[in-house]
Parts: C-alpha cells; sequence; structure tokens
C-alpha cells in the first residue's frame, strides 16, 4: 500500500511538472514575438523566478516599462511597452526586474538607479553579456556603462542611442537638428538651443517659455515661416 501511494504522489508531482513546463514554453513562445529568440528563455526564466505579473502594454510616450508594488496587490507588476524593438524590450524588461530585486532587498530606502540597483542589473545583464549574442556596440556600451558600474546620465543617453538604431521607423531626434531649428513635439512649436547635459533648451514658439528637452526625443522638423 506504501508503495502504491508512493506512485500516485511521484504521479502527480511529475502531472504538476508537465503543466509547469508547457506554460513555461507557452511563455518562451510569447516572448520570441518581443525580444531575440536567443534571450527569450533566458527573460521567460527571470519573470518566471521573480514572481511578478508581467504585462505587455501599448506604448506609452512617457515610459518604456515600469515597476511597482503596493500591499493591495498579490505580485508586484512590472509593465513593459509591447512596440518597443526587440533589445529595447529586452533589456527594459531587465532593468525593471532590476528594481524588483532591490526593492525586495532594500525596500523603498535606497535610491531609484543608485548602487544597490546598478549591481541588481548588472547581476540581471551578466548572462546576455557572456552569451555573446548581442550585437558587437549594444555590447560594449552595455559592459562599458553598467558592468563596470560607471553608469552615467551620459552612459545613460549613449545607450539609447545604440538601442535607437535597432527601430524600424525612421524617427528623427531632436540631437540630430542643427541649433534655432523650429521643430514640433506634443503639438507644440519649439526653437532648438542650447545642449545642456543630455536636454537641449528649447524655446517654445509663442510664449517663449523655455523647455530642456532630451536629445533623443523624437520631433517633426518644421521650416522657419
Amino acid at each position: 500500500m506504501a508503495k502504491l501511494f508512493e506512485k500516485i504522489h511521484y504521479a502527480k508531482l511529475n502531472i504538476i511538472f508537465v503543466v509547469m513546463q508547457s506554460k513555461r514554453q507557452h511563455f518562451i513562445d510569447t516572448l520570441q514575438k518581443f525580444v531575440p529568440a536567443a534571450f527569450a528563455t533566458y527573460l521567460a526564466d527571470c519573470i518566471l523566478g521573480a514572481g511578478v505579473q508581467f504585462k505587455i502594454v501599448p506604448g506609452r510616450k512617457t515610459k518604456l516599462g515600469d515597476f511597482r508594488t503596493s500591499p493591495l496587490q498579490r505580485k508586484p507588476i512590472i509593465t513593459v511597452n509591447g512596440d518597443l524593438n526587440p533589445y529595447s524590450f529586452l533589456i527594459t524588461s531587465l532593468h525593471e526586474i532590476a528594481h524588483l530585486d532591490t526593492y525586495r532587498q532594500y525596500g523603498w530606502k535606497v535610491p531609484a538607479h543608485g548602487l544597490e540597483w546598478k549591481t541588481a542589473f548588472r547581476q540581471r545583464l551578466l548572462p546576455i553579456l557572456e552569451s555573446r549574442a548581442l550585437p558587437p556596440e549594444l555590447h560594449q556600451v552595455l559592459e562599458k556603462s553598467f558592468v563596470r558600474l560607471k553608469a552615467s546620465s551620459g552612459a545613460d543617453v549613449q545607450l539609447s542611442r545604440v538601442l535607437k538604431t535597432f527601430d524600424q521607423n525612421d524617427e528623427i531626434t531632436l540631437e540630430s537638428l542643427p541649433k534655432n531649428t523650429h521643430f514640433l513635439l506634443n503639438n507644440k512649436r519649439f526653437i532648438k538651443g542650447e545642449l545642456r547635459r543630455t536636454r537641449y533648451l528649447c524655446t517654445e514658439f509663442g510664449t517663449q517659455r523655455i523647455f530642456l528637452i532630451h536629445a533623443l526625443a523624437a520631433i517633426t522638423p518644421l521650416s522657419h515661416e
């Protein structure tokens, strides 16, 4: 009788394992639509292992992804824009998982992108860097900016610049325009000014108000009429 119960127990465990593996494979298959195939399994295991609600959402102008949690939520939530190019989707997902890792270890007591987060992000990035499956230019900027823990606002811009090269659209960025060029952003007309670190001082046409606009903002050039 004991052997029978033992067989039943292991049969149930085997069924559970098969179901879990089936769900994992389904998740991997889904992620392959959003990230390079070489990294779909790794990202799936990161997400499943983190015990987080992972949501792919329509594109947002204000952010690429986010992490949030509250006492009312059964699980923390990570959202990532579904319109990102495959490498942007991968890096953004790992970026947000690193926020979750940092929160679980330190709570909200540390800076959002401080040393603790950089360390967590580095740990998530190492497997994809070691795979040598990244494009050389992306591998180089990730290694320089994060693995060596020298991330700065300038390094972040460089990473964004490299990731944008994998976009399928032909967006024009603010940094590509000459000074004093007129351009349209969020249905408002601006004149490009001087660079201040990672943003340009831009004057809103008509009101003469000054705005700091990111160098990589997607804009529409206008004539000076």
